[in-house]
C-alpha cells in the first residue's frame, strides 16, 4: 500500500490532522516540540460516492472502498539537515513515503507555542524545503562521488547520469525542488535511485483556525500558501481546520455535517485531502461486483488490464482472457447490466488495455 507522510514544522497541526483523517486520537497532539518522535501509521479509506450509486443499481449493501496509509512524522526544524532536532531521522521518514502532505500553520494561538517565532507560513514552508533541499544535495554529491571513476574513464551510461545530476545540482543550489527540473521519463529512470526527497509529489495543507475555515483562500495566509505552492511546485493546496475537522471526528457523522453547514461548508476538507492524495500518488479506482458486494480496487493509472486482475487474484492475471468494461457513470444512467449491455455500453477489451479511473470490470480466466 503506497504511504503519504505528513511533514511540517512542529506545533502546526500535524498530529491533530492524522488524527482527524483518521478518526482516531492515536498521534500524541500536545503543546510542546516533537511531541511525535516516532511515525504513526493508519490505512485511511478514499470517499468515492460512485461505490453508492453503482450498489444501487446491483442492489446489494456491502461497501469495500479503496485505502492509502497516512504517516504522521516528527517536525522538522532549522538546521535538521546537519542533525538538528530529530535530524537524519525525520529525514529517513520522509525517504520512506510516496508522497507528501506538507502542513503549514496559518493561525495565530498565544496558547500553542511556535518555534520560529511570529506566523509566517511562507517562512515556514521554506525553512522546511531548505531542509529538504540540502539533504537532497547531500545525496546528489554522494553519488557523483560514487560514480566519478567510471566517469573518469568515460562509462558511457556514468558520464550522461552525472550530466543530468550537474544540471539538478543547479536546480537545487537555486532553491528549486528536484520535481520542477524539467526532466525527460528517460532520464527520471537513470536517476530513479537518488530517491530525492523534493521529487516526490507534494500538496500543501494551509491549517485555519476555526473561524477562519468558511473564509477559504480568502483568508490572507491561505492565500499565501496557495500562490507559494502554484508558484514554487506548480502543485495544490488544501484548505484545512484540523482542530474543527478533530472535534467533528468525535460526533455523529449527521451532527458533524450539520454543524460543518452551519459554518457555511458543505463538505468536510478531509474528504477532498484525502482524494487529493489519492491522485497525488498516483492512484486510479476500478471496480468489481457480485451479489454480495461492490468492490473498489486501487491500481496505479496506467496499469493493464491482466496486473489489474491480479489484485483481486494471481490466477486472474495467471490465466487472463479478456475484460468486460462498462464506464461506472454509463452503467448508472443504463440502471442494470442488461440494459448496459442492450445499449452497448459494456466493451470487450485485451490484456493490455490500460484501465482507467471508474471502469467496471469483469474479467474472464481460465487456469
Amino acid at each position: 500500500m503506497l504511504k503519504a507522510g505528513i511533514i511540517g514544522l512542529p506545533n502546526v497541526g500535524k498530529s491533530t490532522l492524522f488524527n482527524a483523517v483518521t478518526r482516531s486520537h492515536k498521534a500524541p497532539a500536545e503543546n510542546y516540540p516533537f511531541c511525535t518522535i516516532e511515525p504513526n501509521l493508519a490505512v485511511v479509506q478514499v470517499p468515492d460516492e460512485r461505490l453508492a450509486k453503482i450498489a444501487a443499481v446491483v442492489k446489494v449493501n456491502t461497501l469495500i472502498p479503496t485505502a492509502i496509509e497516512l504517516v504522521d512524522i516528527a517536525g522538522l526544524v532549522k538546521n535538521a539537515s546537519k542533525g538538528e532536532g530529530l535530524g537524519n531521522k525525520f529525514l529517513s521518514h520522509i525517504r520512506e513515503v510516496d508522497a507528501i502532505i506538507h502542513v503549514v500553520r496559518c493561525f495565530e494561538d498565544p496558547d500553542i507555542a511556535h518555534i520560529p517565532g511570529n506566523i509566517d507560513p511562507i517562512r515556514d514552508i521554506e525553512i522546511v524545503n531548505y531542509e529538504l533541499i540540502m539533504a537532497d544535495l547531500e545525496m546528489l554529491h554522494k553519488r557523483r562521488e560514487r560514480i566519478s571513476k567510471e566517469v573518469k574513464h568515460g562509462t558511457k551510461n556514468a558520464v550522461i547520469e552525472d550530466t543530468i545530476l550537474q544540471r539538478i545540482e543547479s536546480h537545487l543550489n537555486s532553491g528549486k525542488p528536484v520535481s520542477t527540473c524539467h526532466l525527460t521519463n528517460e532520464e527520471k529512470e537513470i536517476i530513479k535511485e537518488c530517491w530525492f526527497l523534493t521529487d516526490k509529489p507534494t500538496i500543501f495543507v494551509a491549517n485555519l483556525k476555526e473561524s477562519s475555515i468558511s473564509s477559504g483562500f480568502d483568508d490572507p495566509y491561505a492565500a499565501k500558501v496557495k500562490e507559494y505552492a502554484q508558484t514554487h511546485y506548480g502543485c495544490d493546496t488544501i484548505v484545512v481546520s484540523a482542530q474543527l475537522e478533530s472535534e467533528l471526528g468525535d460526533l455523529p457523522p449527521q451532527e458533524a455535517m450539520q454543524y460543518l453547514n452551519e459554518l457555511g461548508i458543505n463538505e468536510s476538507s478531509l474528504d477532498a485531502l484525502i482524494r487529493t492524495t489519492y491522485r497525488l500518488l498516483g492512484l486510479c479506482t476500478f471496480f468489481t461486483f457480485n451479489d454480495k458486494e461492490v468492490h473498489a480496487w486501487t491500481v496505479r493509472a496506467g496499469t493493464h488490464a491482466a496486473k489489474a486482475a491480479g489484485k483481486i487474484h494471481s490466477d486472474f492475471e495467471r490465466g487472463f482472457i479478456k475484460a468486460e468494461i462498462v464506464k461506472w457513470d454509463k452503467f448508472v444512467e443504463a440502471g442494470s447490466v442488461a440494459n448496459a449491455r442492450d445499449k452497448g455500453y459494456y466493451k470487450i477489451e485485451g490484456r493490455d488495455y490500460e484501465v482507467k479511473d471508474g471502469d467496471i470490470i469483469l474479467f474472464k480466466f481460465n487456469v
